[in-house]
Formats: structure tokens, C-alpha cells, sequence
């Protein structure tokens, strides 16, 4: 069951029926209550309702695990996904029940209200507490990053190992864990929302006391697979104000939808059949051929893993929930800096919380700074897979982030550069730049294998294509001639910055009774003209 799909609809539309029908508010019953007896009715009945809703809430979002196709044989994915239900189950509990031993008290307990203590005595009980709780933490996260391991990397890891010392016997249970081991699907986001609750809590934030809030929030079938990634805390939130939406967010909700829906289907996957003819084919593509690629698939990328997320905020809001967003029209960035502020906003924010920050931050000098850039970058290259092309990838946005700071540094020193930066032709070239590395480093991302991505690199510039290539990929099997692919896809980025100008240039956006009308237009063109080979899987699934 994937978003877009007539199945998703019925399930959808099916929970939304049962989950607000249960989580109406019975007033009638409260009108000959007395005011404190009414009060206390009314919060009990609201913590029963909320009950009711959160049971609803993960039975569904099992379901919706259960039957992702992670496997071209439904039965075997079936069977997978069912096995891996208890896996993330457990994590949950393991997460939970860490979650309330850090932030059971944050005193030496009861030596803290013994007056006969002196105040050295305090202080080391204070400092015993502090350092059990550190060490919580780091199980956790170890526990937590393990369990990530294990499953994503381990394959990765012994291959290297095999091939670093000699050992065919490691690279053949490599090569058996590779063809039979499978990851849970989501298992990176499940991670990094764990080890972002559990620094919470150890930083002050309230730990949760019902584990059913817990698991609703951990297993929350919009954002369980792909994210956006959401904190505990966020969603615990919205709880207090659980409300059926109204005439505006229902309407928001149904075009998040329908909009996603347009993104992924006929959009992403149609561009998607061009991607994967040229890289499917490296060796007869040409230069012009390898660069109209390299475009199509940055835009494939982000239109693929926006659409995802639009579905998932939509799908929220009809439920009464607001998803962070993911995405602020990442491609219009003048700098790799404000790039990773617009592109997978939630990835960008916990790197920055959880990994960036405390490795020093920019508090350490300039050296430090850098040196915190370039390796919080590769983690992140590291955590989108296991391949040596991931590694690069965050490399390179490591080295990117490093120049600009250096940049930055030098323009704060000199007001002429400054000025310059800041000037029309220097925010363009900021741009170009800046676009360029971007979309040239998306080669590791579509080819995490380094010789392919290396081949595609050496054929960008003064590479002919084989003669027969034009023919059977742009008029065979597209039926349209190199130039019009370019046209369509500079057309596309053009709407691209039409929207980013209305947006954000003039702040205008469309009116609830209008994107209504769309709505209906949006899904019978998704109907109607996605492409007959079916939908594509998401992206982001692999990650």
C-alpha cells in the first residue's frame, strides 16, 4: 500500500471515519452536571476519548506497516513486514522505558530534601545522579545506533573488512546478509527521533508516562517511513489540543494531498523513466545526455521526497496533527549554508541539535567550526546508506559548508567583498554555485557505486553519445527529441520560481475555496496521466 493508490484512499478515508466517530465530544451528557463535577467529568471524558483515539491510531498504523511492499512478492513482503513489527515494538518499550528512568527526577532523590546533608555531601550525590544519567544516555544511544547498524550497514562493513585483509570467508557472509538480510522500512528515521527524545529528556524536556502515548507517536503511520522527522514533545502537544479540523485545515489537508500526489506521479516518476534510461545506459550516453540526467534527477529527487512528505503533513491534518515541513524551495538557495536551512528541514535541524552543536558548534574558533562541519556532513552522507557514494556525498557537502564558512569569514573581514556578495551578480553567482555543487553531487546520490559515479564525472565534458542512443531513449522510447527534454525540464524549474516568487516574494497563497476546487482536478490527473508503468517506489524508502 503505497500513498498514491486507491487502496491508500479507502484506508484513509475508513481510519478518519472511526477515529473522529470515537473521538467526539459527548456535551449532551455533560449539560446537567454541576460546574466542579462537570469540570472533572469533562477531563476524564476527554482522557478516555484520547485513549480511544491513540488505540485507533496504532492499531492503524500497524496495519499500515504491515502491508508496505517492501518485496515484488506481496507474501514475502508481507511476511517481513510482520516479522519486523515486534522488532520496532520492542525498540519503542526499550525507548520509553530509558526515556522515564533519565527524567525520573533530576535531584540526588531523597538525600535532596535531607537537611542533616552537608552541602558537600549534596554535591556528590548531584554529581553520582548526573553521571547515572549520562550513562543512560549513551546506553540508549548505543543501544539505538546498534540496532541501525546491525541491520543497515552491517553487509557494508564486512565487505570492507573482507577486502581490507583478505578474508573471502567474512566476504561470503557479506554477500549472504546482503541477499537475505532486509532493513525495516523507516528504520533510520525510527532511529534518529529515539536518540532525539532520549537527548531531550536529558536536557530537562518532560519524559513520557504512558506508554501507548509513546507508541502512538513513535509508529504514526503519515511520518513512519520517510519522516519528516518529529519530535516526541512536538506531537505530545498537539494531543492537549486535539480538535476536529475545520472547513480551512480539512481543505488544506485534501490539497497537501492532492498536491503530493501530483509531485510524485506526474512529475517525479515521469521524469524518473528518463533517469533511468541514461544512467541505466552510462556507457552509450553522452555529455549533453549525462548533464540533462543529472538535472532531471535533482529535480526527480526533490519533487519525489516533497510529494512524499506533503501527503504525510495532509494525511496529519485531517487527523488533527501538524507535521513539521521538510522542504522551502530548497533549489533557489545562494548558499550550501542556506540550502541545508530549506532542503529535508528536519534532517538539517537534528544534525544541527544532536550532532553539531554538541561537538562545539561555532563556539571553538574557526578551525573547530570547520572541522565540526566536514564531520557532521559525513555522518549524514553515512546515514542515507551504505555505500562509499553516501560517503562522498557527505564529503562534499562537508567541504562545501567548510568553503562557505572560510567565505564568510573573509567577506565579515573585507566590506567590499561583502558588498559584492550581496550585490545582483553576486547573489547569481552564489546561485550557480551553489546549484552546481548541489545537483553534481547528487551523481553519488543516484550512483552510491564510485565507479559508475565516476564514470558519469569523466563524461560530463566532451563525451559523444552512441549513435544509437538518441534514437531508441529520446524517440523510442520517450518520443521526444534532446531538445524538448531540455525545454520541458527548463519549464519546469521555471514554474519552480514562479511558485517561489508568489510564495515567498509575495507572499500569496491560494484561498481554502480554490485549492478545494483543485482538489478534485489534481486527483483525476494523477488518475489519468500517470505513467503506465506503474508508480515508482519512493526514494526515501531506501534510506
Amino acid at each position: 500500500m503505497t500513498f498514491i493508490s486507491i487502496f491508500y484512499g479507502l484506508f484513509l478515508l475508513s481510519f478518519l471515519g472511526i477515529y473522529w466517530f470515537l473521538g467526539r465530544t459527548p456535551a449532551a451528557e455533560l449539560k446537567s452536571v454541576g460546574l466542579r463535577q462537570s469540570s472533572s467529568t469533562a477531563s476524564r471524558r476527554r482522557s478516555q476519548t484520547l485513549s480511544r483515539l491513540l488505540w485507533v491510531l496504532l492499531i492503524a498504523s500497524l496495519i499500515f506497516y504491515t502491508l508496505q511492499q517492501v518485496h515484488e512478492n506481496s507474501s514475502i513482503s508481507l511476511q517481513i513486514q510482520l516479522l519486523y513489527i515486534p522488532l520496532l515494538l520492542i525498540i519503542t518499550l526499550i525507548n520509553f522505558s530509558l526515556g522515564k528512568a533519565l527524567g525520573s527526577n533530576t535531584t540526588p532523590g531523597a538525600h535532596a530534601t535531607n537537611q542533616r546533608l552537608s552541602n558537600a555531601a549534596w554535591q556528590r550525590a548531584q554529581k553520582a545522579w548526573n553521571r547515572r544519567r549520562f550513562k543512560l544516555l549513551w546506553l540508549g544511544i548505543v543501544v539505538n545506533v546498534i540496532g541501525l547498524l546491525s541491520f543497515k550497514y552491517l553487509p557494508f562493513l564486512l565487505t570492507n573488512l573482507a577486502t581490507l585483509f583478505g578474508l573471502p570467508a567474512i566476504q561470503e557472509s557479506a554477500s549472504w546478509l546482503d541477499n537475505h538480510l532486509m532493513a525495516p522500512l523507516g528504520l533510520s528515521f525510527f532511529t534518529f527521533e529515539c536518540i532525539a527524545y532520549l537527548i531531550d529528556v536529558y536536557r530537562g524536556a518532560p519524559a513520557s508516562d504512558q506508554l501507548l502515548q509513546f507508541s502512538a507517536y513513535k509508529l504514526f503511520f503519515p511520518k513512519l517511513i520517510s519522516g519528516p522527522i518529529t519530535r516526541y514533545h512536538q506531537f505530545a502537544a498537539s494531543l492537549k489540543s486535539l480538535n476536529f479540523p475545520n472547513a480551512s485545515a480539512l481543505t488544506e489537508g485534501l490539497w497537501l494531498i492532492a498536491s503530493g500526489a501530483v509531485k510524485k506521479a506526474l512529475l517525479a516518476d515521469q521524469l524518473a523513466i528518463f533517469v533511468d534510461l541514461c544512467f541505466g545506459n552510462l556507457q552509450r550516453a553522452g555529455s549533453g545526455d549525462l548533464w540533462l540526467a543529472v538535472i532531471a534527477y535533482s529535480l526527480q529527487l526533490y519533487l519525489d521526497f516533497s510529494g512524499y512528505v506533503d501527503i504525510a503533513r495532509g494525511s496529519a491534518i485531517l487527523m488533527g496533527f501538524n507535521l513539521p515541513e521538510n522542504f522551502d524551495f530548497p533549489y533557489f538557495s545562494t548558499s550550501i549554508a542556506d540550502f541545508w536551512r530549506r532542503w529535508h528541514i528536519t534532517l538539517g535541524d537534528w544534525i544541527r541539535n544532536y550532532l553539531y552543536f554538541p561537538l562545539g558548534g561555532s563556539r571553538k574558533g574557526l578551525a573547530r567550526t570547520c572541522f565540526n562541519l566536514l564531520i557532521v556532513m559525513l555522518i549524514a552522507g553515512i546515514w542515507h546508506g551504505a555505500a562509499w557514494g553516501f560517503v562522498v556525498w557527505g564529503g562534499l557537502h562537508g567541504f562545501a559548508l567548510v568553503a562557505h564558512r572560510l567565505t564568510q569569514s573573509l567577506a565579515d573581514r573585507f566590506e567590499g567583498v561583502k558588498h559584492w556578495w550581496e550585490s545582483g551578480l553576486g547573489l547569481l553567482v552564489a546561485w550557480l554555485l551553489t546549484q552546481l555543487m548541489v545537483f553534481t553531487s547528487w551523481i553519488f546520490f543516484r550512483l552510491p557505486n564510485l565507479q559508475d559515479a565516476g564514470l558519469v564525472l569523466r563524461n560530463l565534458w566532451g563525451h559523444s553519445a552512441d549513435i544509437q542512443f538518441a534514437q531508441k531513449v529520446y524517440l523510442e522510447a520517450l518520443g521526444l527529441e534532446r531538445f524538448q527534454i531540455a525545454l520541458l525540464l527548463a519549464l519546469l524549474f521555471a514554474s519552480m520560481g514562479f511558485m517561489f516568487l508568489i510564495q515567498r516574494g509575495l507572499k500569496l497563497q491560494l484561498n481554502w475555496p480554490l485549492k478545494l476546487l483543485l482538489v478534485p482536478l489534481c486527483l483525476f490527473s494523477v488518475w489519468v496521466l500517470a505513467p503506465n508503468t506503474g508508480l515508482q517506489p519512493y526514494i526515501y524508502f531506501d534510506f
